[in-house]
């Protein structure tokens, strides 16, 4: 078997922001395995400012992924628990080059065109007129599940927004998540939440920054507004340290995105704790190109999880490559007439 690896920068169409900050790239690196006239193909994405493994040694450990990639699967997992995006690509090339067609990694009704997936239609951050012209977007387009990003503008203008959005739509035609990606200060959290809850959302996901256990563990005793863990959950590598992170906060739900906590396995174990503790908890991409996509689609697809997931960034990039991937009425099909077109 041969390994490679091969970096690509994806192009935002528009500048997008978060609390974070704005993105008008994303880095990736794919893994491709060579064996006996067969391909397997893996993605490795990085979120920088985010990943864990946004760190200077980053390509040397790919360079030494590929040079070791004969000691198998298992053994590499144990190498690399510290850089999840390799990790989740590994996992996915390992899981291509077996299967019949590379892109095809977890067959079912979802793969076959039979049955779509709910997504939730992502608004970003920027001024009340985007934000206002993103959100009328998603309603015509059909989505009943809309995440809005909020933290970065003044939070009367977000506030106006929702209300807006409400007084129109009431909880059972639209599910209103909002994501402030850790931006409201500890003090001043608990206040917002209760401004928030006013218009009936479904859920805040990391309303402060993360590792502040026990400002978090109050928070999610006292909101009137369910909060659902996702930078959280980023850098916490063994079982019994995910499992007193759950125990100490106490979240109502948990996010999982594959290239931030360890892949398929990672995101697989989070979801065994977080079930024996009665949590709940979705998928979410993290801007991969539609190969990272459509693996955590096929794979999300299996768990028979019936709430709106967050695999909808397909389409954010000039330069993604073709897929049968398509987005149609606030669902993820996938379009059995389309072929991939994978060029590097």
């Amino acid at each position: 078997m041969r390994a490679s690896y091969h970096k690509y920068t994806l192009n935002f169409k528009r500048p997008s922001g978060t609390s974070r900050g704005v993105m008008s790239i994303k880095e990736t690196w794919f893994i491709v395995l060579e064996e006996q006239q067969k391909r397997g193909i893996g993605e490795c994405g990085i979120l920088r400012g985010l990943s864990v493994d946004d760190r200077p040694d980053y390509e040397e450990k790919l360079k030494w992924t590929c040079e070791n990639i004969s000691i198998g699967l298992e053994s590499l997992a144990k190498e690399l628990v510290e850089f999840p995006s390799i990790l989740f690509g590994v996992e996915m090339a390992f899981r291509s080059l077996k299967s019949s067609n590379e892109f095809l990694l977890f067959p079912s009704a979802f793969t076959k065109g039979f049955d779509p997936i709910r997504i939730n239609g992502l608004i970003w951050m920027g001024d009340e007129a985007f934000m206002k012209a993103q959100i009328k977007e998603k309603l015509e387009a059909g989505f009943d599940c809309i995440k809005m990003k909020i933290g970065a503008i003044d939070f009367q203008t977000e506030l106006n927004l929702l209300k807006s959005i409400r007084k129109e739509f009431s909880v059972s035609d639209i599910e209103l998540r909002v994501d402030a990606n850790g931006a409201f200060a500890v003090e001043e959290a608990l206040e917002k939440l209760k401004r928030l809850s006013e218009f009936q959302l479904h859920s805040i996901e990391q309303p402060i920054k993360p590792r502040q256990f026990e400002a978090m563990a109050k928070l999610c005793e006292a909101t009137p507004l369910s909060i659902a863990l996702d930078e959280e959950l980023i850098g916490v590598f063994s079982k019994a340290d995910k499992l007193k992170t759950l125990q100490t906060i106490n979240p109502q739900y948990i996010i999982l995105k594959p290239s931030l906590v360890g892949g398929f396995s990672g995101s697989e174990e989070w979801i065994s704790l977080a079930e024996d503790q009665n949590m709940k908890w979705w998928i979410t991409s993290a801007l991969e190109s539609n190969i990272g996509l459509n693996a955590i689609a096929q794979w999300t697809y299996t768990l028979k999880n019936n709430m709106p997931q967050g695999l909808g960034t397909g389409s954010l990039f000039t330069n993604n490559f073709d897929s049968p991937l398509t987005v149609k009425n606030g669902n993820l099909h996938y379009n059995t007439k389309e072929d991939w077109k994978f060029n590097l």
